[in-house]
């Protein structure tokens, strides 16, 4: 007689959980630095957060592919939005460099400025800026004589410069006229005892 021994059967071994806080985490990362992207100052911490978004949400779609990993959706998502972050990220640093080399070569800049009066008023007193290095000095001459002309050189910014001319008691009609650099900034007339022709902020 034949004696069987029974097999044991033994329970297959559990399944490893999925590894998905890789993918899940870059995800999160990439938003984060898409979202503060374009916030000035804050920005920059957008670099850091994009990129390593980027190589984690990489690494999770790696993980799917090698089946250690489900989140497939959301390690591609990781990747656009990391992605998306850093091109802002781009965008703004290209931008900020170019305000700034504006800002520097107007620093620099140097005008050629011509105030110029006209009109049929007798007298008028006119009120105009000369520049001195970074401080701007307001001028007057009263009683002129029309026409009137004045040439001052000026280096960089020309922002809270002032040109007005004033018609005398007399009245008659009086006019100004900035000329920046040989183009026309700014005209202006008035016309009667006391006005006044303001030419201010070319």
């Amino acid at each position: 007689m034949t004696d069987y021994t029974p097999l044991r059967q033994h329970p297959a071994p559990p399944a490893a959980p999925p590894r998905n806080g890789l993918g899940t985490a870059g995800f999160v990362l990439g938003l984060i630095g898409l979202v503060v992207a374009p916030i000035p100052v804050a920005g920059v911490i957008a670099w850091p957060l994009s990129v390593l978004g980027l190589i984690l949400s990489a690494v999770g779609a790696a993980r799917v592919r090698a089946g250690k990993a489900t989140n497939k959706g959301l390690s591609i998502a990781g990747v656009v939005v990391s992605l998306l972050g850093l091109v802002v990220s781009i965008l703004w640093v290209v931008l900020i460099g170019k305000a700034i080399s504006d800002v520097n070569e107007q620093a620099t800049q140097h005008h050629t400025i011509t105030y110029e009066v006209s009109g049929d008023a007798k007298a008028v007193d006119i009120d105009y800026s000369t520049f001195d290095r970074d401080t701007i000095l307001i001028n007057s001459e009263t009683a002129a004589s029309v026409p009137w002309t004045k040439t001052v050189e000026a280096t960089g910014f020309l922002a809270g410069a002032q040109f007005t001319v004033t018609a005398g008691p007399d009245g008659g009609s009086v006019g100004c006229k900035v000329v920046v650099d040989g183009k026309e900034a700014k005209t202006a007339t008035a016309a009667g005892p006391g006005a006044v022709a303001s030419c201010t902020g070319f």
